[in-house]
């Protein structure tokens, strides 16, 4: 069932064939037979006239500065917490260090 079904040897191909046949004989008409000559490039459009950045409201500048100041308290706070894990993790290492150190080194001591 799993193995794989290779063809008997008559029908199978030798290595020095292909399956497809070459394609002999194909020859493309060309595509006009028109003469064309050159033509000058397109003449470049004139740019619009620069519009004014961005216009800000007193309001919509209060909104983008208490914006930014949730993202730097929300990211800081997730920086905060990252660091205070790493912390606590460090700490509980090496209270386990200190405690198989003391466990190992006396163990005739109990």
């Amino acid at each position: 069932m799993l193995t794989p079904k290779i063809p008997p040897p008559d029908t199978a191909p030798t290595p020095g064939t292909s399956l497809v046949p070459p394609l002999t004989g194909l020859v493309h008409p060309p595509a006009c037979t028109c003469d064309h000559t050159p033509i000058a490039p397109a003449p470049v459009p004139a740019a619009p006239p620069a519009r004014p950045a961005g216009q800000f409201t007193p309001g919509s500048l209060l909104v983008a500065a208490a914006g930014g100041t949730a993202m730097v308290l929300v990211v800081g706070t997730v920086l905060v917490s990252m660091l205070l894990a790493t912390a606590i993790t460090a700490a509980s290492v090496a209270i386990c260090a200190v405690v198989l150190r003391s466990l190992l080194n006396r163990p005739n001591n109990r």
